[in-house]
């Protein structure tokens, strides 16, 4: 098998509306969330894993050379989407040593309490996108756990260097935290996913609200696959038994946010998406980005494996919370552009400090295209209206060039600045987009990456 390589596009890359309807099955590349808790947990577990389904892009290439640094041997085939690993028995190799998460909070965040499981020195650094993503609440939650963390320019920004003079068995009793779960689940993840590793164990005490829920839920999933335990004795509280994780083989399923872009085509063109590989025996929360499109008019079907959305020709505006699934509020407001009213998108406030402000971005790019669009304290409003030819900025977001491209799909003139953003999470998106396009069947009919 041969691992196709991305097309190269011009900046900006012009989208050419469909003529007609999309009819097309895909299978998007695996989750970046699975793929990076399951290389972390793999890593540190006792004896081998093997991983299937593995995502390959920026944010899980990072992840790839962060464990590798911890001590991990990794095992690549990327033809075959597979990723083997022996792990370190929750012992992380000593420093001095470097970690570039490049762009990835994922790395950032699950990465940095495992590294006070060592001696170190260990400095973790990123890109300036990720640099300047806020980052405090993990620096106290890692001192917590009996590390020195080093902030060696703003406060409550990378780059830092942890270490710790004692081992973790020498610091005593059970190890509890308090979280605030406000700004970012990854916090708590990383902070979970380092707990089974502790000869004491964790208890971690959550300050609500709580964002993004479902993600803490992956994460927990994640880490039972690998023979952890963690105990949920209130709504807010997790305890990690310690024991460490075990080596197994783990299947990666395809990317529930990357899924929402193929899904909101078919909503936007009146056509039809299958989704293979995905349904509803996920565990992934942004399959429920299906509810919102079935709410605004759109025709679901699902099954264990497999969602099918089919457009109607009705769109209709709603009001809505994606504080579950915020990762794909970008994604219905190209969708709400095309509606018969008004949408509201509320409870995101904390996307403000994603790879842009996603909040600011979306309004800005929206009203640039000619939609009608307004910032709230926790989310916008998109007031409907034809869409204008116009070159849409990405703010080196890779969502932002994945869901304004949608626009185009419809609309003459939309072209996406830096369409190499997508990197990140899909280098092959607009690959797997123009593979939808309408027109004669030619051999296979399923599209797109399959792992």
């Amino acid at each position: 098998m041969t691992r196709p390589v991305p097309t190269a596009r011009p900046d900006p890359y012009p989208i050419t509306p469909f003529a007609g309807m999309v009819d097309a099955v895909v299978r998007p590349p695996g989750s970046k969330s699975l793929t990076n808790r399951a290389l972390l947990a793999a890593s540190l577990a006792a004896g081998h894993s093997r991983l299937d389904g593995v995502l390959f892009a920026d944010d899980t290439e990072a992840m790839l050379d962060a464990v590798a640094v911890l001590g991990a041997v990794v095992a690549i085939d990327r033809d075959h989407h597979r990723v083997d690993i022996d792990g370190v028995a929750g012992r992380i190799a000593p420093g001095p040593s470097k970690i570039d998460a490049r762009l990835s909070g994922t790395t950032a965040r699950f990465v940095l309490p495992a590294l006070a499981l060592g001696a170190g020195p260990c400095r973790l650094d990123g890109g300036a996108g990720l640099r300047a993503r806020p980052m405090t609440p993990l620096f106290g939650a890692v001192r917590a756990l009996g590390a020195t963390v080093m902030e060696e320019d703003q406060p409550g920004r990378l780059p830092v260097t942890v270490s710790r003079d004692l081992p973790p068995e020498a610091t005593g009793g059970a190890v509890t935290l308090t979280v605030s779960g406000a700004v970012s689940s990854q916090f708590t993840s990383g902070v979970l996913l380092a707990g089974p590793c502790l000869p004491v164990g964790l208890r971690v005490e959550l300050e609500p609200p709580i964002v993004s829920q479902p993600y803490l839920d992956m994460t927990v999933a994640v880490m039972a696959a690998f023979g952890a335990f963690v105990g949920r004795p209130g709504p807010t509280t997790y305890v990690v038994d310690s024991g460490g994780y075990r080596g197994t083989d783990f299947s990666i399923e395809p990317d529930a946010s990357a899924a929402s872009y193929f899904f909101a085509a078919a909503a936007i063109t009146n056509g039809r998406v299958r989704v293979e590989g995905l349904g509803t025996s996920s565990g992934q929360g942004d399959v429920a980005f299906v509810d919102v499109l079935e709410r605004m008019g759109a025709h679901v079907e699902r099954s264990a494996d497999a969602i099918e959305v089919r457009g109607t020709g009705t769109l209709r505006g709603v009001d809505v919370d994606f504080r579950p699934i915020s990762d794909t509020a970008q994604t219905l407001a190209a969708v709400a552009a095309f509606a018969d009213g008004p949408t509201r998108i509320s409870g995101i406030g904390f996307i403000r400090g994603k790879e842009t402000d996603r909040i600011g971005a979306v309004v800005t790019e929206l009203r640039r295209c000619g939609v009608g669009a307004t910032e709230e304290d926790d989310g916008f409003v998109v007031h409907p209206a034809p869409v204008r030819p116009a070159t849409v900025q990405t703010y080196g977001d890779h969502r932002m060039a994945m869901s304004f491209a949608l626009l185009g799909l419809r609309a003459a003139g939309i072209a996406i600045a830096d369409p190499g953003c997508v990197a990140k999470t899909f280098p092959a998106y607009f690959d797997v987009l123009e593979s939808l396009r309408p027109g004669p069947p030619a051999g296979n009919q399923e599209r797109g990456d399959r792992p």
